[in-house]
């Protein structure tokens, strides 16, 4: 059996991120790293293989974008996934959902056709672009049953049983592998690497794939070909210096109420 698990390397949230001239997230001169989301995908991946003892089980991790996406692969590779996989063309840059899909789906089909591809796990959403819709739509391009926002996740055989938590309710629901699945935060904590998975990761197989090696062709993806685009943006204005109101005199309550009602805080 093989598990390919969807990971993406997304802009650290503390670093100073910026946008390119045409409007799209810059991902090369900024850092990044892991989507926090699809460390759940990849602790549920291994998961999986633990708990069936005995069976000869693949844990595969899948990335698509620059150069410094490999860090995605590489950090999942350190959790304990086998092998890896990242999708580098430059004719893939500002792909829409769409776009991503389809080079995800190809990758996956090439997977299946090398090694097989029974389970495909991703994280809930990405931590930079949040859209939740790229696993529903790779299970389209799959033609697979998509099982999506599971808090828990339960195998036994060749089925698959999953909780989905909303909003006063709580869903029950089961799919027969093969399968598109993706998991939430609340799944199960993701791990850290420890010293010999880092070490172990560096011997692991990783190989780059690109568009031609997908069959996909390069008009097919890309922002020139995307259904929706950021048309302008605008840097976040400066923080300016905070008011402070004194009390020297004992108007200092009176002063921070006239304050807050200014600001229709209160």
């Amino acid at each position: 059996m093989n598990i390919v698990v969807c990971v993406k390397y997304v802009p650290d949230a503390t670093a100073d991120r910026k946008f390119e001239d045409d409007n799209t997230v810059d991902r090369v001169g900024v850092d990044g790293l892991l989507s926090e989301l699809d460390e759940y995908a990849v602790e549920q991946a291994l998961q999986f293989r633990e708990k069936r003892e005995g069976e000869e089980i693949t844990v595969t991790a899948l990335t698509v974008g620059p150069e410094k996406a490999v860090d995605a692969v590489r950090k999942s590779l350190q959790m304990g996934a086998d092998a890896g996989v990242h999708v580098l063309d430059d004719a893939i840059a500002g792909s829409d959902y769409l776009g991503t899909s389809l080079v995800l789906a190809k990758a996956i089909e090439k997977i299946k056709a090398d090694t097989g591809a029974d389970l495909v796990i991703c994280g809930m959403a990405s931590t930079d672009a949040s859209g939740s819709v790229v696993p529903a739509m790779v299970a389209e391009r799959l033609g697979l049953p998509q099982v999506t926002l599971a808090s828990v996740v339960e195998s036994q055989g060749d089925q698959v049983r999953i909780k989905r938590d909303n909003e006063g309710s709580t869903e029950v629901i089961g799919a027969t592998l093969p399968i598109v699945l993706s998991v939430t935060d609340q799944s199960g904590e993701a791990r850290y690497p420890s010293f010999k998975g880092i070490m172990a990761a560096k011997k692991k197989p990783l190989e780059t794939w690109s568009l031609s090696d997908l069959g996909v062709d390069a008009g097919e993806v890309g922002l020139s070909v995307a259904f929706s685009q950021v048309e302008d943006t605008t840097a976040r204005p400066p923080r300016t210096a905070g008011e402070v109101v004194t009390d020297e005199d004992g108007s200092g309550a009176g002063a921070l109420v006239e304050f807050l009602a200014s600001k229709k805080f209160i």
